[in-house]
C-alpha cells in the first residue's frame, strides 16, 4: 500500500516540521499533545531557509513494500521494519549535506539480541538494480524506538540486521570444531607436562601447588571442548531428554572454567600479596572441592527448574540457522546470572589481580631481584599467558552483539578454542628452566619476595 501526505510551506515562516506515520494510518501532521505509537519525522527549518519558493509542496510518502518486488537486495540478510518505507521530498531539488539533520523516530517493540537496528536509505545507483545504504546516517537506538539523524533527504527505513546469517554461523562452527579438536590435543599435552614437571620438582610446594591447578584448569578447558564438540554434532538429533543432558554438561564444563579462572586468581593474590604465613591443609584437594563441586551445586538448581533444551538461533525472519543444546530462551534469566553475572565478577577481581602481580614483577625487575636469561620476547610471553590464564579472552563476549561485532565474534572464537595451545606454550616457557636455574618461574619470584620482605 502506498499513502502521502501533500503539504505547502512558506518560506517566509520556516520553523521545523513534524509529521506523524504508522504502516496502518499513514502520514498527518503530528498532534504535540496526542499521544501514541506513531512513528515522527522532524524537518528542520534550515530545508526551508535554503529553498529559492515562496511556498513549498513538502510529500511524505509511506510504504508498505510487503506484497511489492521492490527494494530487496540480492544479499540483503536485513528486514525491513514492519515492511514500512517512508519517503520524504521537498519541492522539486534534491537536499542533502544538511547540517542540522532530518530526524525519523521509529517506533517498535523491545528487539531480541539476536538483530541490531540500522538506519539506511535506498540509493538506487547501487548495483544493477539499487540497494541499501547508510551513508549520512547515524542511528540512535532505544528500548521501544529508533531515532534516524540523515543529512539528506530520500526514501528511508529501518533495516533489522541479524547479528549473524547462516553462512557465517557455519563458518564459526567449522572454526570452532577444529579450534577445539587441537586445543583437546594439546590440553593434554600439558596435563603430561605438567605430571613430569611436578615429578621433578616434588619437594617445591609451591611449584606442585600451582601445577595442580593448572592441570585442573586444563582439565575444565578439555571438558569444555569435548562438550562443545558433542553439543554441535549432536544438537538437534537427540531426543528431548538427551539434549538437556547435554545442555547441562556444556553449562557445567563452563562454569568450572570460569570457577579455576578464579580460583588462579586467588592463588596469585595468596603468593603476590598475602607473602607471609600461608599455610592450609590439604589445599588443594580444597580447592579442587570447590573448582568442580560449586558448578555442580548452580548445574543441579538450573537442572530443576527445567531451564535446559533446545537453543535456537534465529534471524529476524525466523530462519534457525543453529541448534545447541543449552539454556532455553524461557530461562535466559539463568544465562545471564550464572554466565554473565559470574564471570562479570570473576574477570574484574582476576584483572585487579594481574594488575598487582604485573606491578610487582616489574617493581622487583627494577631492584635486580629477576636476573639471568630474562629477555624481553620471554617476559611479555609470560604476561600474554598469565593474562590468558586468567580468562581475558572471556571478556570479548561482551563486545559480540550487532552486525558490527561479527568481527569480533570470529575473534572470540578463534582465541577461546586455541586457549589450550596458549597455556601450554606458557608453561612450557614458564616452568622448563634449566637444570640449575629456576629464575623462569614465579615460584623463584614468590622466594625472593619472601626473602626480602623478612629481611625488612
Amino acid at each position: 500500500g502506498l499513502k502521502t501526505l501533500l503539504l505547502n510551506v512558506s518560506r517566509a515562516a520556516a520553523r521545523d516540521v513534524f509529521i506523524k506515520f504508522s504502516p496502518t494510518e499513514g502520514p498527518s501532521m503530528l498532534n504535540t499533545t496526542g499521544k501514541g505509537k506513531a512513528g515522527k519525522i522532524r524537518l528542520p527549518k534550515e530545508i526551508f531557509r535554503s529553498l529559492s519558493s515562496q511556498i513549498v509542496p513538502v510529500v511524505v510518502t509511506v510504504l508498505n513494500i510487503q506484497q511489492l518486488d521492490m527494494f530487496k537486495e540480492a544479499t540483503q540478510t536485513g528486514q525491513v521494519l514492519d515492511n514500512t518505507v517512508v519517503g520524504i521530498t521537498v519541492g522539486n531539488t534534491s537536499i542533502s549535506g544538511l547540517q542540522d539533520p532530518v530526524q525519523l523516530t521509529f517506533t517498535h517493540r523491545q528487539l531480541p539480541h539476536s538483530v541490531t537496528p540500522q538506519c539506511v536509505f535506498w540509493d538506487p545507483s547501487k548495483g544493477q538494480a539499487g540497494g541499501w545504504r547508510s551513508n549520512g546516517c547515524t542511528t540512535q537506538p532505544g528500548d521501544k524506538e529508533t531515532v534516524c539523524s540523515c543529512d539528506h533527504l530520500t526514501l528511508f527505513t529501518l533495516l533489522l540486521n541479524p547479528a549473524l546469517d547462516s553462512s557465517s554461523a557455519q563458518s564459526l562452527v567449522a572454526v570452532a570444531t577444529a579450534g577445539c579438536g587441537v586445543a583437546m590435543a594439546f590440553s593434554i599435552f600439558t596435563i603430561v607436562f605438567c605430571i613430569f614437571i611436578r615429578c621433578r620438582f616434588r619437594f617445591e610446594e609451591t611449584l606442585r601447588i600451582n601445577l595442580g591447578l593448572h592441570m585442573n584448569l586444563v582439565a575444565s578447558l578439555f571438558l569444555l571442548n569435548l562438550a562443545f564438540l558433542l553439543n554441535s554434532k549432536l544438537s538437534g538429533r537427540t531426543q528431548p531428554g538427551t539434549c538437556k543432558v547435554l545442555g547441562g554438561l556444556t553449562h557445567y564444563s563452563l562454569l568450572c572454567c570460569f570457577t579455576w579462572t578464579a580460583l588462579e586468581g586467588c592463588q596469585l593474590y595468596l603468593l603476590f600479596v598475602k607473602v607471609l604465613g600461608i599455610y592450609i591443609h590439604h589445599y588443594l584437594a580444597k580447592m579442587c572441592l570447590l573448582g568442580w563441586g560449586f558448578p555442580i551445586l548452580v548445574v543441579g538448581v538450573a537442572g530443576v527448574i527445567g531451564s535446559y533444551g533446545e537453543y535456537s538461533i534465529q534471524t529476524t525472519d525466523h530462519q534457525v540457522i543453529a541448534h545447541l543444546c543449552w539454556i532455553t530462551s524461557k530461562h535466559l534469566l539463568v544465562h545471564y546470572i550464572t554466565n554473565c553475572g559470574y564471570f562479570s565478577l570473576i574477570f574484574l577481581f582476576n584483572m585487579a589481580i594481574f594488575g598487582v602481580v604485573t606491578h610487582k614483577s616489574c617493581s622487583l625487575r627494577g631492584t635486580g631481584a629477576v636476573q639471568g636469561d630474562r629477555k624481553p620476547w620471554k617476559v611479555t610471553l609470560v604476561a600474554a599467558g598469565l593474562f590468558c590464564l586468567l580468562g581475558a579472552t572471556w571478556a570479548l563476549a561482551f563486545l559480540t552483539y550487532g552486525i558490527s561485532s561479527v568481527p569480533v565474534i570470529y575473534l572470540f572464537t578463534i582465541l577461546n578454542s586455541l586457549q589450550g595451545i596458549f597455556i601450554f606454550i606458557w608453561l612450557v616457557v614458564l616452568y622448563y628452566p634449566k637444570t640449575k636455574e629456576t629464575t623462569g618461574s614465579l615460584s623463584y619470584i614468590i622466594r625472593h619476595d619472601k626473602n626480602t620482605t623478612v629481611s625488612q
